[in-house]
């Protein structure tokens, strides 16, 4: 697999972990995969996967719940290439789309709580000054 391909995604950030040899990959500001460049670590890639794909993955050899976030549907993959380089690229991109569309659905929330909150300040003033 060619770790840089989750790259070409739109939105996407790439940051070196603080000892340097991690990637990780984000939409907006959510991390969407987590690539490890020590070829020794027991985790290579990390990303998110639905409940359904995660049961399904956490079966094959060389897969297993990620730490820490495995309870979110995260997993973790021993070496890059343990699953076909077409199939993992598919799950990265069904893991960036996953994180994308929460980001964008939160922005929405918090637009709208905005919204309302200004409205609400309005209002309050107006009954203020009668």
């Amino acid at each position: 697999m060619n770790p840089s391909a989750a790259i070409a995604f739109p939105s996407r950030a790439r940051k070196r972990s603080s000892r340097g040899e991690t990637l990780c990959f984000k939409a907006e500001e959510k991390i969407f995969g987590l690539l490890n460049l020590d070829v020794s670590s027991q985790t290579r890639l990390a990303f998110k996967s639905t409940p359904e794909k995660f049961a399904e993955l956490i079966e094959i050899v060389g897969i297993r719940p990620a730490p820490y976030v495995g309870r979110y549907h995260w997993v973790a993959l021993e070496q890059l290439d343990t699953l076909p380089d077409g199939e993992l690229m598919e799950l990265i991109k069904n893991s960036y789309e996953m994180v994308a569309a929460k980001t964008a659905k939160a922005k929405r929330s918090s637009k709208v709580s905005s919204r309302k909150s200004s409205q609400r300040k309005t209002e309050f003033s107006r009954r203020r000054k009668h």
